[in-house]
């Protein structure tokens, strides 16, 4: 590569999670230099609430199918950021559009002769809002010299739909320091955010389960009343659910309608699951397949009959539970880090040329 040395400024634009702040941290290990912007906690543009309001109004008026938003931050201290920083490539975890303005930020990539480049990691999470989603397709995705995103499907999508240069990187995660020790206290454990798919699932094992996550409570009407008395409806992350996930037995993943529509099952919590050694049983997709051995490194269940026979057979069958266990943490730590996933497909895009 030539021009200026590589430095990765990367803009994270799902900092509620540890996502990004783990892609840094594998970077700079692997001596990359970093710089990190959590896009959530910037100061905001003066009276954006209102001028967001007053621009969709404007927008209603001329395209009512239309999407409008007002992105959230002051431009110029991104600028004077980058200014600063001066990195050879920006990396955008989830998106942008939110933020800034996803043109104003390829001519700020093409000022400072930059690589722009996504990690997509939320765009199943917009099918379900048709204009939004077509903004963010139409709008922002074009703008990137590639795509990174963690799902087969988009990927096809963005290749042979609309014709963008895009490539499947899966999620990864980040090794503890040391596996969980606690007493198995729970017998399945389940952690996210309520939708209705994930409460029909849940209610064939609800003598079982333990869930944590938001959202919960407003659905109360639409659960049994032993599936409420099994549930904290407030979100987990970090040490607290890496405490918890040690806890439990089975560590459950059901994804979210959406992700279950496009046929993609490979979320971030495999990977925390497999990374915290955890015995993983997760609903059944091709993707997944291909990544983990089905019934030794991991197991999966094709329908909510299927969940509760191999849960009851996996409470029961410690010795079966605990190989799976270490065979899933084993093949995480030789392929599914932070770090192999910047080693196999992040760090051929840093030779891009500038």
């Amino acid at each position: 590569m030539t021009g200026k040395p590589r430095k990765v400024l990367l803009l994270d634009g799902i900092g509620g999670i540890p996502l990004g702040r783990d892609l840094c941290d594998a970077f700079s290990k692997l001596g990359v230099a970093t710089a990190y912007l959590d896009c959530l906690s910037q100061e905001r543009r003066p009276l954006h609430g209102i001028r967001a309001a007053y621009a969709k109004a404007l927008n209603r008026r001329s395209d009512r199918d239309g999407f409008s938003l007002l992105p959230k931050l002051v431009e110029k201290d991104l600028e004077a950021l980058l200014d600063r920083e001066s990195p050879s490539h920006i990396l955008v975890v989830g998106f942008a559009y939110k933020f800034y303005d996803p043109a104003f930020l390829r001519r700020l990539a093409d000022k400072l002769g930059a690589v722009l480049l996504l990690y997509d990691t939320d765009s199943c999470n917009l099918y379900s809002r048709r204009r939004e989603f077509i903004y963010f397709v139409e709008n922002e995705l074009p703008v990137y010299d590639l795509i990174f995103s963690f799902s087969k499907v988009t990927t096809r999508f963005f290749r042979e739909s609309r014709k963008l240069n895009a490539v499947f990187l899966p999620f990864g995660a980040k090794p503890p320091s040391a596996l969980p020790q606690a007493e198995k206290a729970l017998d399945v454990l389940f952690v996210g955010t309520c939708d209705l798919r994930r409460i029909f699932v849940i209610e064939g094992i609800r003598d079982h389960v333990t869930v944590y996550g938001n959202r919960w409570q407003r659905n109360f009407p639409l659960m049994s009343d032993t599936l409420r008395s099994r549930i904290t409806d407030k979100t987990v992350w970090g040490d607290e659910l890496l405490e918890l996930m040690g806890k439990s037995k089975i560590l459950l993943n059901i994804t979210r309608s959406d992700f279950f529509g496009a046929e993609t099952g490979v979320n971030l919590r495999i990977f925390e699951a497999l990374a915290a050694g955890c015995f993983l049983l997760t609903d059944h997709c091709e993707e997944l397949a291909e990544l983990f051995a089905v019934g030794k490194e991991i197991e999966t269940y094709r329908s909510s009959a299927e969940l509760a026979e191999k849960a009851g057979y996996y409470l029961n069958n410690k010795d079966a539970r605990l190989a799976i266990a270490r065979n899933g943490h084993a093949a995480f730590l030789a392929a599914h880090t932070w770090q192999a996933r910047i080693e196999q497909l992040l760090m051929p895009a840093m030779d891009l040329p500038q």
